[in-house]
């Protein structure tokens, strides 16, 4: 069954189909919770949590309503309340962004990456990077993790927060500003 399928098939059996949905969507969304929260730990409980709470839904929804449900956008959602509830009035931890898909620059870097002295400063470009992105703003940050680590497109990352494009487009570009500010100061003291 492909993720385009999947809706019309929760409409009809959700139960025996749920955990179709679980497989396509868990690795997406635990990477998502992950460079969110920080922490593997925290990331599984939100996956989880977010999991049940769409279930939940699911089986109050109508056949029809659960047919016209764009399920990546919605349960992007859904991960992404569960994380802010889980974190309001706690300090974020630093999540190290190693992962292959973590930057598309990295996957650039290519020949010249696979010497030491390369190495050595892409790590220390990357543990940097990911420091400041924890720092960001909360609106800036889940932006910035949408564009640049998820790879959304501003009108998908739109839908999914329900905010208006532009909107989108400013926070990643202050995000993107703060980064670069800040990424300067950390050069400057070097």
């Amino acid at each position: 069954m492909h993720e385009q399928e999947l809706p019309a098939a929760l409409a009809v059996d959700t139960d025996g189909n749920f955990s179709r949905l679980v497989e396509i969507y868990q690795d997406r969304l635990y990477a998502f919770a992950l460079r969110l929260s920080g922490m593997p730990q925290d990331a599984e409980e939100i996956l989880v949590d977010a999991f049940v709470r769409a279930y939940r839904a699911l089986g109050e929804y109508s056949g029809a309503r659960i047919r016209s449900l764009a399920l990546k956008p919605w349960l992007y959602q859904i991960t992404l309340n569960v994380f802010r509830n889980r974190v309001r009035g706690r300090r974020l931890s630093l999540v190290s962004i190693e992962a292959e898909d973590a930057l598309p620059a990295r996957r650039a870097a290519g020949h010249a990456a696979s010497q030491p002295d390369a190495m050595l400063e892409q790590s220390q470009l990357r543990q940097r990077l990911a420091a400041r992105i924890a720092e960001l703003p909360e609106r800036e940050r889940v932006a910035v993790v949408l564009r640049h680590v998820q790879g959304y497109s501003y009108a998908e990352i739109a839908e999914l927060l329900e905010q208006p494009v532009g909107t989108v487009k400013a926070n990643v570009h202050r995000g993107i500003r703060r980064l670069r500010e800040a990424l300067k100061v950390d050069e400057d003291w070097r």
